[in-house]
């Protein structure tokens, strides 16, 4: 029975202890919604701009990427936040069951002095551990808050994309009816606009390092056959002075010949250029390695 009122008591001393930290962390909650429900929604609307577009438009996935690590990022410090408040509640809970220690009892002890000493380092120490909680509350508070309005911030950002592309639609369907559909035909699994860039860049340009188009299973534009990846390296390797020089002009020639052969896009050392979009080069966050962020190969994506 005393145990569970010390534990009861502690916990009530806890929340009298936290409650100017809290409110602020209940309020901060309170007030924002989480925007991770309405990321959902507009992930779904992009991804069905994209196939209404015939291929993932590089800015909207861009945005999207952008704004799901941001989430992420809102949703983590939450987690460390409920987990340092539960922390702080336990250390109150101790420190109350372990007793007060005044300067009377101190100097007028009947016991052992050094129980009565040992108590006192145990209490010291709580109390540190309590004040160090405490301050990690109110920073993780504040970390808190800048996240979710970073998360905010890139959600109304994908919403902004994705209504640019819903006014842009005439234009953007206007392109994709001039250079009609196409579906992979031949025993490489390629389209005839695919096969035919393929070949006049392997014409143009020699492939030291080699080249990859089709990649069954892939659910971007190389599974359904419409993109070529040139490499300028192997192994992830970064490229020599050479190899990037000659994938810049590989680029290059993609943008020059593209309203000819019909390139949709092109990604290159972590930049992208989306022909439906019309705003040039974009850069483009990282992706975690040499060969996600496209720096060893050209990509070059066909309507």
């Amino acid at each position: 029975m005393r145990s569970t009122r010390s534990a009861t008591l502690g916990v009530l001393l806890a929340a009298l202890l936290l409650t100017p930290v809290m409110a602020g962390a209940a309020t901060q909650r309170a007030a924002k919604p989480d925007p991770e429900a309405e990321l959902r929604r507009l992930t779904r609307e992009a991804s069905q701009l994209n196939k209404n577009y015939r291929g993932q438009v590089q800015s909207l996935e861009e945005t999207r990427v952008q704004a799901s690590n941001a989430a992420a990022n809102a949703k983590s410090l939450k987690k460390a936040l409920a987990t340092a408040e539960v922390d702080v509640v336990r250390f109150a809970q101790t420190s109350y069951m372990g007793g007060t220690l005044d300067g009377i009892n101190l100097l007028s002890f009947d016991g052992d002095a050094a129980r009565v000493l040992g108590q006192a380092s145990t209490l010291s120490y709580l109390a540190g551990q309590r004040a160090t909680q405490l301050n990690r509350i109110q920073e993780l508070i504040k970390k808190a808050k800048v996240a979710e309005k970073a998360a905010a911030a890139k959600v109304v950002s994908l919403k902004n994309d994705i209504a640019k592309l819903k006014k842009d639609r005439v234009r953007i369907e206007g392109l994709l009816a001039k250079y009609g559909f196409q579906t992979p035909s031949g025993s490489d699994g390629l389209t005839a606009r695919t096969v035919a860039m393929r070949n006049l860049v392997l014409q143009t340009f020699p492939m030291p390092y080699g080249y990859g188009c089709l990649r069954p299973g892939d659910p971007g534009d190389h599974g359904s056959g419409r993109a070529c990846d040139f490499m300028m390296s192997t192994g992830g390797r970064l490229p020599t002075a050479e190899a990037k020089e000659r994938g810049d002009r590989l680029a290059q020639w993609a943008i020059t010949n593209g309203p000819r052969i019909g390139v949709m896009y092109i990604i290159w050392q972590q930049r992208y250029y989306d022909v439906r979009t019309g705003t040039g080069w974009r850069l483009m966050s990282d992706r975690g390695g040499n060969t996600a962020n496209h720096m060893d190969h050209v990509h070059i994506s066909m309507f």
